[in-house]
């Protein structure tokens, strides 16, 4: 199984950057997926997580309002992450994970999932 994330990079406060992770190695049918940060010196954090059916979605409050999952419905195994009016708190490292589905708020847990991407490194500059 894997998980490859991308779309990280540098930008400024205020400004915006789309996350895309794409799972394969097996099939993912009614596994759901979400997306955690990691700053230096700091937890794993949750940040947003989404149904296989697309139609349920869950945000850390640090998040809410500012950042948008979304599930591609011609590949169930990609999601996406709109990050918008990002700050210089935003910086970290990106996780994307995938879960055999669980309770709602399982999703917010890294415990729960089952596979991990890489990640990618998301800086916001002030």
């Amino acid at each position: 199984v894997q998980l490859q994330a991308s779309g990280g990079g540098l930008v400024q406060a205020e400004g915006s950057l789309r996350l895309s992770c794409t799972a394969s190695g097996r099939t993912f049918r009614d596994w759901d997926m979400g997306w955690f940060r990691q700053a230096p010196g700091k937890e794993r954090e949750f940040v947003a997580a989404i149904r296989w059916s697309g139609g349920t979605t869950i945000y850390g409050n640090s998040v809410k309002g500012r950042f948008t999952i979304s599930r591609e419905n011609a590949n169930k195994n990609t999601i996406y992450l709109q990050m918008n009016s990002l700050k210089p708190d935003d910086t970290a490292v990106y996780y994307c994970a995938v879960t055999p589905r669980v309770a709602l708020p399982g999703l917010a847990l890294p415990s729960s999932y089952s596979y991990w991407g890489q990640g990618t490194q998301v800086t916001v500059s002030s």
